[in-house]
């Protein structure tokens, strides 16, 4: 990578390390942060696809009470980097750089852990400023704070933009073909998983009806992308309006309504 690419990288990776916490413009998640890489370093294409194979292993992941789900900003960020260090942007390359992903995003969770740490002793910090109704110093740890979340990603990355691409390429192409398919097999397991987490926590009963519909419109062949994304645009304005004819106490069955308004439409006829 050339100088500007490397430093547009990190860029891209401390503002992914950012939106882990502020969520406010999805630079952690994967679609995102691999697509930009791939931007930046002239592999669009390939950045696409690959942050579009991790997003779908991400859907599923969530933090529940004490348990912290592997980290998505390193994942996308590191295996966007793999992929341009390896060189090899055909399917094959594209498949290792998703496999490395997810032993990533799980290391990555030691890095947070040490950030959460650190932080303990900022807000202990800020409270103090707060305290003192000192609102600049306040201020200055809530910043501090947010620069270690970009630097936790910037670190990794930069270590793995300094490692020399022979030395990738050589690796990649030292590991035994059932580690790679092992690997490639695993992955899309996991992406599997999360999408039926996903697909579980969105289910019920009058949703049931437009999964099926766009499962089976997913086969057809002949339609592109753009219209199954139409199509689903029209499914969605579809149910946003019969939300508002149903389930707000509408039906005419007697009853006050419920929350399945399309249910609540049907029981009327």
């Amino acid at each position: 990578m050339s100088i500007i690419s490397i430093i547009l990288v990190l860029i891209i990776a401390f503002f992914a390390g950012l939106e882990g916490i502020l969520d406010q413009f999805q630079f952690h998640q994967p679609i995102i942060s691999c697509t930009l890489i791939g931007l930046v370093t002239g592999h669009l294409t390939a950045g696409i696809i690959l942050g579009g194979t991790i997003q779908m292993m991400a859907l599923g992941w969530a933090n529940i009470g004490a348990a912290v789900a592997p980290d998505a900003a390193l994942a996308g960020v590191a295996a966007a980097i793999i992929m341009v260090q390896s060189n090899n942007f055909d399917t094959t390359g594209i498949t290792v750089a998703f496999s490395t992903a997810i032993p990533l995003s799980v290391a990555g969770l030691f890095l947070t852990m040490i950030v959460r740490t650190i932080s303990v002793g900022l807000v202990h910090g800020a409270d103090a400023e707060a305290k003192k109704g000192n609102f600049v110093g306040l201020e200055r740890f809530h910043f501090v704070a947010l620069l270690l979340q970009g630097i936790r990603i910037v670190i990794p990355a930069f270590a793995l933009i300094m490692v020399p691409t022979q030395t990738v390429q050589n690796a990649l192409e030292a590991m035994p073909a059932w580690l790679t398919d092992g690997m490639a097999i695993g992955g899309g397991m996991v992406v599997a998983v999360g999408y039926a987490l996903v697909i579980n926590m969105m289910a019920s009963r009058e949703v049931w009806p437009f999964f099926a519909i766009g499962f089976a419109l997913a086969a057809v062949s002949s339609l592109t992308l753009i219209s199954l994304g139409a199509i689903g645009v029209a499914l969605a304005l579809i149910y946003i309006n019969l939300s508002k004819m149903g389930g707000n106490g509408n039906s005419t069955s007697g009853g006050s309504g419920s929350t399945d308004p399309i249910g609540d439409i049907l029981n009327d006829y």
